[in-house]
């Protein structure tokens, strides 16, 4: 096995993983002088242009008292999450957590005085979840040689190596020997960074975490795996390791007036569309300044939790699906070697669930939720005339799950879809 396939094991296997993007930025709220600010709420400080030295008075008022790390690591568990990714530091330049060789972090500037990611590095522990973090390498609009603050500091002067000297190389070597092991860190925007620069921080994790991932955010290709762009999800299946990093409402960070939030059938749909084409899901919650996660979210995440308790089976270790030759008029389709699960959300309305071009041999067909021992009959045809293979399932006439009913079917083999012929 080669390193790499060494470090991406359990990021393969695990599939759902929980974002956590929290700071400064939820005391705001994506309001700033009395103005709703257009736009995700961790960018509000380059959104509004909020000057550096006013930006900092926020960390005085950041005292997060009902910060629970045992409650967000047990949401992200009960929701079947296998890893959590946490912003250390995020574009406005605050670490979350003691830092070192920086002043402008949640020890030394607020009154809350403490190290969440302490807390949740031994909750995360505790539960096996695998503890992650997040850090934004290149935007920092705080320091002044940071990229992305042009309204502080002149763009044209900037010495971004000072940057890296100073603060985001000692920053990255204090995450990852301050909290024991850590599964995966998440870089973000890579914007103009050199690939010299990029070469650094991965020789700075292969360095002290050998078995530590790197998303593909660091630059360059360098990474283990590639991100695609935020909430987006490829037409196809996509030739190697990927995810979609994604949002349950229109932000990252918290904003007290973004209520739109996804349905739990909502999310069930993207994770299925994500797994299917070999991809892993972030998604993402957005914690208040006293450290609440909003209370949707967490409705939402429950809810996806009951399912996933039922039938993560057909989620985690989930390999491609070949291209299948249509829309699935009912739903979504993931894999196993050995083994297809057919995700139904909109039930058929004749007795029977049709799916056409498996060119497997089919041994049993079962609810997911009812196990092996209750067996659904079906009928496997090729109709020559058509070239058209075709598995049609004897269904009840109400689903199993209002969400997502998930037949499994286990077949001879890995799974072999017929490309669609005209």
């Amino acid at each position: 096995m080669s390193d790499k396939d060494r470090r991406m094991a359990w990021w393969r296997t695990a599939k759902f993983g929980m974002f956590i993007h929290w700071g400064l930025y939820a005391i705001p709220a994506g309001i700033w002088d009395g103005k709703e600010i257009p736009g995700i709420g961790e960018w509000i400080m380059k959104r509004a242009r909020i000057p550096v030295r006013e930006y900092e008075k926020l960390a005085e008022k950041f005292n997060p008292i009902k910060f629970n790390a045992e409650e967000w690591v047990q949401l992200a568990k009960d929701a079947g999450m296998k890893y959590l990714v946490i912003t250390a530091k995020h574009h406005d330049g605050f670490a979350m957590y003691n830092s070192p060789c920086s002043n402008y972090d949640i020890v030394d500037a607020t009154p809350f005085k403490r190290d969440p990611m302490k807390d949740l590095a031994k909750a995360c522990e505790e539960a096996g979840i695998k503890f992650c973090f997040y850090y934004s390498h290149v935007q920092d609009w705080h320091h002044p040689d940071g990229v992305g603050n042009d309204w502080d500091y002149d763009e044209s002067k900037k010495d971004f190596s000072r940057y890296m000297r100073e603060k985001a190389i000692p920053q990255v070597r204090e995450l990852l020997t301050q909290y024991g092991p850590i599964g995966l860190i998440w870089f973000d925007t890579p914007m103009n960074i050199s690939k010299e620069h990029a070469q650094e921080f991965v020789n700075l994790v292969r360095e002290l975490q050998p078995d530590c991932i790197i998303n593909g955010r660091v630059g360059h290709n360098l990474g283990d795996y590639r991100e695609m762009p935020d909430n987006r999800i490829p037409a196809m299946s996509y030739p190697t390791d990927w995810e979609t990093p994604a949002t349950l409402n229109d932000t990252w960070g918290y904003k007290k007036n973004d209520n739109n939030w996804k349905s739990p059938k909502t999310v069930l749909r993207l994770l299925v569309d994500i797994n299917s084409k070999g991809g892993n899901y972030l998604l993402n919650v957005g914690p208040d300044a006293e450290g609440v996660i909003p209370q949707p979210s967490v409705e939402i995440l429950r809810i996806v939790g009951r399912w996933m308790r039922v039938n993560g089976e057909s989620i985690y270790g989930t390999i491609p699906v070949p291209p299948l030759p249509y829309v699935l008029p009912w739903g979504g389709v993931t894999a196993k070697p050995g083994k297809l699960y057919l995700h139904i959300f909109d039930w058929p309305k004749e007795d029977r669930l049709v799916f056409h071009g498996l060119k497997n041999n089919v041994k049993r067909v079962y609810f997911l939720s009812d196990g092996p021992q209750v067996q659904l009959n079906f009928t496997q045809s090729y109709e020559l005339s058509r070239n058209e293979y075709r598995l049609v399932i004897d269904i009840p006439s109400e689903p199993k799950d209002e969400l997502d009913s998930v037949i499994a079917l286990e077949i001879d083999g890995t799974p072999d879809i017929q490309p669609l012929s005209i």
